[in-house]
């Protein structure tokens, strides 16, 4: 610790892929192509549920939310991560820093706790069908959904204050796309154990938990399955399965590289290419895989293009 500087950061520098410059041009139409398809994308599952009646029922319900919150995750990363690319590195404040660090653990931690919810929804489909529309009414659903907003307020509001209540000196550089917890602890100064001690605790209550739920809610799906002895019976359960499992794999499955791995001797380049896939690529191939894999989804899809010639030839 001799000889370090601890001169108080008020204000931190953001400067993912500087290191190499050349990457700036490329990267940028790259990164606004990907957001204009997550919001495009997203937006248009968001309509496409609302205006198709065969699209209201608890799945796609719990999927709506999920691209509201694919629209605002990513909302919260991207601009600022053009501007990084388009400035060469920017400058951000303490408090803007602590409000996109608490808006992207409460979109994170909102889309874990809704991809157990629609774990679960799934779980009751196939092994509780008689009772599904009795389990799942209205006023549940909206219990879930408000409970998982409600959760993951919580858990980013004391996951901020605890990581902003840390002493920040000396380099002010930020080596990443946008104020997350790993690169921040870099730049710490003094005791920490506390706060970090909290932090990790209020993280195992959302994404090992969900990571749980979701198990537990397949495990039972798997064994219900098993118990069907046709082959159709087996495609129809996988069928209704098969979008989630391959959303879940892809959301939990890099963040559990990024942040359930030993960072020691990692490249922050590695560091980026990974926080890229579930900040920006995730959000943006959501909607692809659930209109991809979903039948209701591609119908109600072919009828409103089919409405839309029909409208546009009168």
């Amino acid at each position: 610790m001799a000889g370090r500087n601890y001169t108080v950061v008020t204000e931190f520098f953001l400067i993912a892929f500087t290191e190499r410059p050349e990457w700036g041009p490329p990267l940028f139409p790259v990164f606004l192509s990907f957001y204009l398809l997550t919001l495009l994308g997203n937006a248009g599952m968001i309509i496409l549920i609302r205006k198709d009646r065969r699209l209201h029922t608890p799945m796609y319900f719990f999927l709506s939310h999920l691209s509201f919150v694919d629209i605002c995750y990513s909302s919260v990363i991207i601009p600022q991560l053009l501007a990084v690319l388009l400035e060469h590195g920017t400058a951000i404040s303490q408090a803007r820093c602590a409000a996109q660090f608490f808006l992207f653990t409460f979109f994170a931690s909102l889309e874990c706790y809704l991809l157990a919810i629609m774990a679960y929804d799934r779980y009751v489909a196939v092994c509780r069908p008689l009772l599904y529309v009795i389990i799942m009414t209205e006023r549940a659903r909206w219990g879930l959904v408000a409970g998982a907003y409600v959760a993951g307020f919580s858990s980013a509001f004391v996951r901020t204050v605890t990581a902003f209540s840390l002493s920040f000196c000396g380099n002010n550089e930020i080596n990443f796309i946008f104020c997350d917890l790993p690169p921040l602890l870099k730049l710490i100064c003094g005791d920490s154990y506390i706060q970090e001690v909290v932090i990790i605790v209020f993280a195992i209550f959302v994404m090992p938990a969900c990571i749980l739920v979701i198990l537990v809610s397949y495990l039972f799906i798997i064994v219900a399955v098993m118990q069907i002895c046709s082959a159709g019976g087996w495609a129809k359960s996988f069928s209704t399965c098969a979008s989630h499992l391959t959303a879940v794999a892809l959301f939990f499955g890099t963040l559990m590289f990024m942040y359930l791995r030993d960072n020691s001797g990692q490249s922050s380049e590695e560091d980026q290419v990974v926080s890229v896939l579930y900040t920006v690529v995730t959000p943006m191939l959501n909607p692809l895989i659930y209109s991809l894999r979903n039948k209701e989804v591609k119908d109600a899809v072919m009828k409103a293009l089919s409405r839309s010639k029909t409208s546009g030839s009168l």
